[in-house]
């Protein structure tokens, strides 16, 4: 007996240990499998997240599963669903177009030498993600513009590595509740104001203003870090789109929106810049870790096709002040490189070298036989950018511009309202112009007649334009303390160009497509026709406005004005969405609007999850307040 009950105590025991094993191997792969695996992306979202904000507001505690099924059901009928899951916690910083877990789990074989791995690649449609993306824990109302240009709410954006890696730098320092940001940047320690200053004085503007009398307007600064340069940029009236990838520093690009400063995710690896041939009058890039000797040096070339006219690039790095013999040599081959691009020495000093481009093409043609890098073809669309190739060519001037040697422009603020000299590019008149800023005007104050119960004069910071056409929603709020980012959609008349003619800045997207942003980075979206659009590419109504809602900050608004079928579609989501309307206008009671236009303005509401443990053992969310 006792024997036999040794060998069936071990049996047992063997049983037992088999099944502990089964069990942890499968936790392994569940978890593991999300990150790494095939299995689709959204879906391991839906079960970890699988209760809805709006099952946890009506305190029903029944069967979870039953809810998330009828969720999908609904969603695999057409039928609008009643709520959202809400995306786990390890998604609240999603950014679906550059999500390195997709990179892995869809295998793409990408050039890490060539930061492939840090520009968009976007998720198929069966890969998308279909619930709310969480604030963090502690998550509260921004702090607003322009005190947010010094600190922000750490909770907001819980990762403190800068501070330490920055420490000797002045980036930014935690003090309690809060991230402080000094205005240091890795080569100007005592504060970007100076800085600026100093190289406004290098290039011999008066009062040591860098906007040079509103001739300098726009600015393309490279690898920004927290964007402090562009921030302080602000006071001077100049515009900075501050770019960086989500790379080691990754939340810097988040930092700079937190504070209200103009920034895009992107990166200068194998494709154009979003942005269209001639848009800044200022390049500037401090220690910002870019070999620029590569490829034939394609990427000062890519730069080379975005400023203007006479264009700067203000270069701080150790090449243009160090002697090592690495130094020495890096600065000899960009010195040789720029020199058979035509750019010449504005000026140096110190850490700082700034080199200017030619108004003319001159110096292009005379250039020997064979001179590389060579002109670029006859045929290319130097402002064909969403997925198209950089070429190590020089971009040569128009005709037109080429005579009147320069850009053209009015200086700052007459450039706002003055027609562009590339309307003619469309077949634009300037009455066209002229009318079309006139109408906007009109509509942004109809705008915020109906948004006045709701904000006041700081509660708008970070604006987006979905659909910006010319420009003259941006151009309108131009006296209010907004900037605003005007999108271009990539398949229609890419007007991008008279946008930054105006001294506006802007990007192109696809609306199928996520937007490169964090979440919770705007306060205010304006989608005009923007749905209309979608349905007949017949991309998800569904998919564009859970993107919007997570771009835009809670207690953001959104404005859609589009024809009435759409909007009644829009209504049915409001729930779901954890919307809530603030005002509608239709033809009938707002002579603005044309036909079957209607405005309809809603509001995103705050919302918190906290982890609670449920009845079965796993960890769930639960939303403890709703508010406004």
């Amino acid at each position: 007996m006792t024997r036999g009950r040794s060998d069936g105590t071990q049996k047992k025991r063997l049983i037992a240990t088999i099944c502990v094993v089964a069990i942890f191997l499968g936790f392994l792969y569940a978890y593991y499998g999300s990150i790494f695996g095939n299995q689709d992306h959204g879906a391991f979202a839906l079960q970890r997240g699988s209760k809805s904000l709006s099952h946890y507001l009506m305190g029903n505690e029944d069967s979870e599963e039953s809810t998330t099924s009828a969720e999908q059901d609904d969603a695999e009928d057409g039928v609008v669903p009643k709520s959202y899951p809400v995306c786990d916690d390890r998604h609240s910083e999603l950014i679906p177009c550059l999500d390195r877990h997709l990179i892995y789990q869809m295998r793409l074989k990408l050039d890490l030498s060539l930061m492939e791995h840090y520009e968009r690649h976007c998720p198929p449609p069966e890969r998308r993600f279909n619930c709310l993306i969480p604030p963090p824990a502690g998550y509260k109302v921004p702090i607003k513009w322009p005190k947010s240009r010094d600190e922000v709410w750490k909770a907001n954006i819980p990762h403190t590595h800068l501070a330490h890696e920055k420490s000797d730098q002045n980036w930014m320092v935690v003090k309690g509740e809060k991230i402080v940001f000094p205005g240091g940047g890795t080569h100007f320690h005592y504060g970007a104001d100076k800085y600026i200053a100093s190289i406004a004085n290098m290039l011999n503007f008066s009062n040591d203003n860098l906007n040079n009398q509103g001739r300098l307007r726009t600015v393309l600064d490279v690898g920004c870090g927290v964007a402090s340069f562009g921030g302080y940029l602000l006071s001077s009236n100049i515009i900075a789109m501050s770019l960086a990838p989500n790379d080691v520093h990754q939340n810097q690009i988040q930092f700079a929106l937190e504070r209200g400063i103009p920034a895009y995710l992107g990166v200068l690896g194998t494709k154009r810049l979003p942005y269209p041939s001639r848009s800044f009058e200022l390049a500037h890039c401090s220690r910002c870790r870019i070999d620029w000797l590569q490829r034939d040096g394609i990427l000062l070339l890519e730069l080379d096709r975005l400023l203007r006219p006479g264009g700067y690039f203000a270069y701080s790095s150790p090449e243009a002040y160090a002697q090592d013999e690495e130094d020495l040599r890096i600065w000899r081959k960009m010195s040789d490189l720029v020199g058979r691009m035509c750019w010449r020495i504005a000026a140096k000093r110190n850490q700082t070298v700034i080199w200017q481009k030619p108004l003319t093409n001159d110096c292009y043609l005379q250039r020997e036989p064979g001179t590389r890098p060579p002109l670029c073809r006859s045929d290319d669309d130097p402002d064909a950018v969403w997925g198209v190739q950089m070429e190590a060519c020089i971009t040569p001037y128009s005709d037109h511009d080429h005579k009147v040697k320069g850009s053209g422009l009015a200086p700052w603020p007459a450039r706002l309202t003055s027609p562009p000299p590339r309307l003619q590019d469309f077949g634009y008149s300037t009455e066209m112009f002229e009318k079309d800023t006139e109408i906007w005007q009109r509509r942004v104050g109809s705008y915020w007649n109906l948004l006045s119960p709701k904000i006041e004069s700081d509660t708008i910071r970070n604006v987006m334009d979905m659909k910006a056409n010319m420009g003259s929603f941006g151009a309108a709020l131009k006296d209010k303390d907004v900037w605003v980012m005007n999108v271009v959609p990539e398949d229609g008349p890419n007007t991008l160009k008279l946008i930054y003619d105006r001294g506006l800045i802007g990007s192109i997207n696809n609306w199928c497509e996520a937007f490169s942003t964090y979440p919770r980075t705007y306060d205010l979206l304006h989608a005009w026709t923007v749905f209309s659009d979608i349905e007949k590419k017949e991309c998800s109504i569904e998919d564009l406005l859970l993107e919007m809602d997570r771009i835009l900050r809670p207690t953001g608004f959104v404005i859609i004005r589009d024809k009435q079928s759409i909007v009644d579609l829009i209504k049915k989501y409001l729930p779901a969405l954890h919307w809530e309307t603030v005002a509608t206008a239709n033809a009938s009671s707002d002579s603005e609007l044309d036909g079957d236009e209607t405005v309809f303005i809603v509001q995103k509401k705050l919302w918190l999850t906290m982890p609670v443990v449920a009845q079965r053992g796993r960890i769930s969310k639960q939303v403890p307040s709703s508010a406004v």
